[in-house]
């Protein structure tokens, strides 16, 4: 049903399926970043999934294959996605794709390009727009792995808290020593943890989501740790800290998270973001699913 095919874009290796039945019209396109915290995950450990995605929509898919941490180290993973997005935005004639029809979609680290790429292209006037974006589970900021997700889930299989915070710092090339005072959040100073409540904070959690959470205790703030990890606290790696200007130039966006995944809140926090800047949000929570 598919013909499917590797190219490069600009560089970047891409799979693209194209549905082999003749289109009425103009068919539309999606392009899809794989999770994998950034160091692992392929195009091909999601071909079953691009392929679902090509043929049920009836889409012409483009899967990324981003060169991987920590070989690779960031932000060239968000500069290939950035990379392949203009240039399919460019040429999507070419593939029989309406270039005002593209969305991007991506799952856990994907979730987090998709989201990165939109804020970065939402004010560009040289390419079409991006319709819609798709953020699956995605994590979206590394300030607080605190909030009522990371302390429901600490130990849950596969994504436990302390994990989800070792590959963040295997992915930025950082001493993995970090991992207990970036967890205690003392990489934050006090000024930034003001500024962001805003928009970082579990007040913001709606209460069906906090039964059993605690509040932590307050933490030490230590500078030669947050000196370290700077990279944490940019809008590319932390896509909930940007600012107003950018979140209300955002496409309609479907957000969808797991009850079992430190990352819930993360989606939770951004679809209020997003309504708050008066984004179209559809919102899809799996009761039972987890990351």
């Amino acid at each position: 049903q598919l013909f499917i095919k590797d190219l490069h874009f600009d560089g970047v290796p891409v799979r693209i399926y194209l549905p082999r039945e003749p289109p009425a019209s103009k068919r539309r396109g999606v392009i899809f970043f794989h999770g994998g915290c950034g160091i692992f995950g392929s195009i091909r450990s999601y071909e079953r999934i691009c392929r679902y995605l090509a043929r049920k929509s009836d889409s012409v898919v483009v899967s990324v294959g981003y060169h991987l941490a920590p070989e690779h180290r960031y932000p060239a993973q968000t500069l290939e996605c950035l990379t392949a997005t203009v240039h399919f935005l460019k040429t999507a004639e070419t593939y029989g794709v309406d270039p005002a029809r593209i969305i991007l979609c991506g799952d856990s680290v994907g979730g987090t390009y998709a989201a990165s790429v939109c804020q970065e292209l939402g004010h560009r006037t040289d390419i079409p727009k991006i319709r819609a974006q798709v953020l699956i589970y995605p994590f979206l900021q590394a300030l607080n792995f605190n909030l009522p997700s990371h302390q429901k889930n600490a130990a849950i299989a596969f994504l436990s808290r302390e994990r989800a915070v070792h590959y963040i710092l295997k992915y930025l090339s950082k001493d993995c020593s970090l991992k207990e005072p970036v967890l205690a959040g003392s990489h934050v100073p006090e000024s930034m943890n003001l500024k962001y409540r805003k928009w970082i904070n579990p007040d913001l959690i709606p209460e069906v989501f906090k039964v059993g959470y605690k509040p932590p205790l307050p933490t030490l703030f230590l500078p030669q740790v947050h000196g370290e990890v700077q990279e944490l606290f940019e809008p590319w790696f932390s896509p909930l800290l940007a600012e107003d200007a950018v979140v209300c130039g955002l496409p309609d966006t479907c957000i969808i998270t797991c009850e079992h995944d430190v990352l819930r809140d993360d989606g939770l926090l951004y679809k209020k973001r997003l309504e708050d800047n008066n984004v179209q949000v559809t919102w899809h929570h799996l009761d039972k699913g987890f990351h």
